[in-house]
């Protein structure tokens, strides 16, 4: 995309999508229909235009995804270890220098996530968006090279997003549109009315 500048870094764009959906009853997340769309259709929208090439990680139901035409990325840790398992199978398995994480339950993420991430990113390897209220570090833009360190720090059985990108030695990039950061983690939040 036209953003980066010339002969700069390809960032490819990864919707996860791996979890259990336990909040949501079990069901899977990202399929579940939402203003008459499977959610990670939303951010798939989203997500497209801003980045050279779309990923789905995913655990479950594979072959709907399969159908959107985007690829898909099966962890590769087993069990259901969270969104960082999604994020090293991604970095992993992409050949890309930088990628740009987006939870599937997100439909209304901003129209320029990654270039403010990536124009705000300075030397850190990972940066991820805030709002004023709070982080969404699943929000996030990362540098293939701290795979290796991902990867340590799940075998030490940590799972906690927000520590990882901060021992990564990111920080957050402040987005003032907290509705454009709205999950959809319940039921009930599929009938909250829109903005």
């Amino acid at each position: 995309m036209g953003f980066y500048g010339s002969g700069a870094a390809s960032v490819a764009g990864v919707i996860l999508a791996g979890g259990r959906g336990s909040r949501m009853g079990g069901e899977d997340k990202g399929l579940v229909a939402y203003d008459g769309k499977p959610l990670y259709q939303h951010v798939l929208e989203r997500l497209q235009p801003q980045v050279e090439h779309v990923y789905i990680s995913a655990n479950r139901n594979l072959t709907l995804y399969q159908q959107s035409g985007v690829p898909v990325i099966i962890d590769t840790l087993p069990d259901f270890p969270g969104p960082l398992a999604g994020m090293l199978a991604a970095l992993q398995m992409v050949d890309s220098e930088w990628l740009a994480f987006a939870s599937c339950d997100t439909p209304e993420l901003p129209q320029d996530l990654v270039q403010r991430l990536w124009q705000q990113k300075g030397e850190a390897s990972v940066v991820w968006a805030a709002t004023p209220d709070r982080d969404h570090p699943t929000l996030a833009l990362l540098h293939r090279s701290i795979a290796t360190m991902l990867a340590d720090f799940l075998a030490r059985g940590e799972r906690k997003v927000m520590l990882f990108l901060q021992q990564a030695g990111g920080h957050a990039v402040l987005f003032d549109d907290a509705e454009a950061f709205r999950n959809i983690n319940r039921p009930e939040d599929l009938t909250r009315e829109k903005r």
